[in-house]
């Protein structure tokens, strides 16, 4: 007997997002910042996805598009097959318990005029949740998942260390049972020796709870360790796709292999070839004609700067879009 083949949890079509310039008395628009300009992905149920590159990419941008938290210019954001962008305001509001974030800073991102038990209850509040007799023991739940004593809950935000503000953030994302969390640079905030252990509770967590994990960082050693399928994203554009081994092993877009080559190796012994690149990030403003990445490409070609290239296959889930692959 066949398998029933596995739907997409999330699926993001074409999607852009443009942020007007706005100058003068008359607040005119001038310009746009072009923050993600056409990308296309698929999540699967259960499966944790990397997004990286560096500062300014869009991957932040994208991720909350994803949940239209910033509403998109262009293309489209399904939910189980179900387009967002033409729900209710109601009906969009109802599915926020289904989407959660953790976000990048564990000290602004709580309000430190509520306790912890105020703080993990507002959801539920929201959504009119676990009330009554059952708040009590979904607080006390989720303090324990986290790894944190649930006697604690009466404390404010400033009593506790950075990353037990993060355990508190998770604790607040998984409030209403969600199916997709979205982690918005989750440790970069944090000490080393703190991010493994969030690593590692995000890692339990997924596999207790059956969750689908969107993982947002620069850091391709974190996101290695974490994710089943990774995207790279340069200036508001995917430039390659593939499962961690392959992307790690065989990668095919020279932003990729430079991303790489910037892994610290805890070996003092090991000789490594550092790809160091040329120039700075072109404005997402006015960006380059072509390949976005061309201006600071070390194989560049004279086609690179006239044509954007297309998405090749190199494998059932690698794709990468470079012209040095057009003729082989």
């Amino acid at each position: 007997m066949e398998q029933p083949l596995l739907k997409p949890l999330l699926k993001i079509d074409n999607l852009k997002v443009h942020f007007p310039i706005k100058k003068g008395l008359l607040a005119r628009t001038v310009g746009h910042v072009h923050a993600v300009d056409g990308i296309s992905f698929e999540l699967m149920p259960g499966e944790t996805l990397g997004i990286v590159g560096e500062s300014g990419c869009g991957k932040t941008t994208a991720g909350m598009a994803a949940m239209h938290l910033t509403p998109p210019t262009q293309g489209k954001v399904f939910w189980k097959g179900k387009d967002l962008g033409a729900m209710s305001p109601g009906r969009l509001r109802s599915l926020r318990g289904e989407m959660q974030l953790i976000f990048q800073d564990p000290y602004s991102s709580l309000n430190p005029r509520m306790t912890i038990g105020q703080i993990l209850s507002d959801p539920m509040d929201i959504h009119k949740r676990y009330t009554g007799s059952k708040r009590k023991e979904r607080l006390d739940f989720l303090m324990e998942t986290v790894g944190l004593s649930p006697g604690l809950t009466h404390r404010y935000p400033h009593e506790f260390s950075g990353g037990q503000r993060q355990r508190i953030g998770i604790a607040r994302a998984l409030a209403l049972d969600p199916s997709l969390i979205i982690g918005d640079e989750p440790v970069s905030a944090l000490d080393v020796s703190i991010q493994a252990q969030i690593i590692n509770l995000l890692v339990k967590l997924k596999r207790e709870f059956n969750l689908s994990l969107i993982i947002i960082s620069h850091d391709l050693a974190v996101v290695e360790y974490i994710c089943d399928r990774i995207l790279v994203m340069y200036l508001g554009k995917i430039v390659e796709t593939a499962d961690y081994q392959s992307l790690y092993k065989d990668p095919k877009h020279p932003y990729t292999r430079t991303l790489l080559s910037a892994i610290p190796v805890p070996d003092p012994l090991r000789k490594r070839n550092r790809i160091i690149l040329e120039g700075d990030v072109p404005s997402p403003i006015n960006p380059p004609k072509g390949c976005r990445f061309h201006t600071r490409c070390p194989d560049r070609m004279d086609i690179c700067e006239q044509q954007e290239p297309k998405m090749r296959r190199f494998g059932a889930k690698h794709l990468a879009a470079c012209h040095l692959y057009e003729t082989v």
